[in-house]
C-alpha cells in the first residue's frame, strides 16, 4: 500500500503544479483597462463612388483583370447594402451628393498564374493581385486606406482572383461603414 501511494504522489504533485502554472499564465494574460484597443469608429457614407484601377507604370496589369476587378468591386459593394446609391466612375448623378464616399484602388502587386500549373500541383501557378484601397471624402481626404489581395491558389480560372478579391474589400465595407 506504501508503494502505491509513493507511486501516485509524484504524478499528484505534476498535475497540482501543472494546474497552478496554467492559472497563473491565465491570470497574468488577462487584459487590463488600459490594454483593450478602443472600438473602431464606424466611417459613414450614403453614397459610394468606385474608381477605376489607376493605371501604373511600374506594374502592368492585363486589361481583363483591371475589367473584372472593377467590375465585380461594384457587386460585392452592392451585396453589402451600405450605401443607398453605388456609382461608377465618371456617373454625374455622383456630383450632387453631399456623403459621398469615393473608393480608390492602387495597384500594388500581381502575379500572374497557370491554371494549368495549379490543376497539376498544389505548390505552382497561383494568381494573386493586390490593391491598396482607399476610401476618401470628396475633398480627397483619406478616410480608410488597407491593402487587400485577391488569390487563386487550387482549383479555378485565373480571373477569380479578381472576386476573391472584391468580396475581401466588400468585407472591410461591411466592418468599416
Amino acid at each position: 500500500m506504501k508503494r502505491g501511494i509513493r507511486a501516485a504522489f509524484p504524478i499528484f504533485s505534476m498535475v497540482v503544479s501543472g494546474a497552478a502554472l496554467l492559472l497563473a499564465g491565465s491570470v497574468m494574460a488577462q487584459p487590463g483597462p488600459q490594454d483593450k484597443p478602443a472600438p473602431a469608429q464606424k466611417l459613414t457614407g450614403k453614397s459610394i463612388q468606385v474608381e477605376r484601377a489607376q493605371a501604373s507604370e511600374d506594374l502592368v496589369i492585363p486589361e481583363d483583370f483591371r475589367v473584372a476587378t472593377y467590375e465585380n468591386l461594384i457587386r460585392q459593394i452592392e451585396k453589402t447594402g451600405k450605401f443607398e446609391h453605388v456609382y461608377r466612375s465618371g456617373d454625374k448623378r455622383a456630383a450632387g451628393q453631399s456623403d459621398l464616399v469615393i473608393l480608390k484602388l492602387v495597384p500594388s502587386a500581381y502575379t500572374a498564374g497557370s491554371q494549368k500549373q495549379r490543376e497539376v500541383t498544389t505548390i505552382k501557378g497561383a494568381t494573386s493581385i493586390k490593391f491598396t484601397v482607399q476610401f476618401t471624402d470628396r475633398s480627397g481626404k483619406v478616410l480608410l486606406e488597407k491593402e487587400v489581395e485577391g488569390k487563386v491558389r487550387f482549383f479555378g480560372e485565373n480571373l477569380n482572383a479578381t472576386s476573391d478579391f472584391a468580396k475581401k474589400v466588400g468585407k472591410v465595407v461591411n466592418e468599416s461603414f
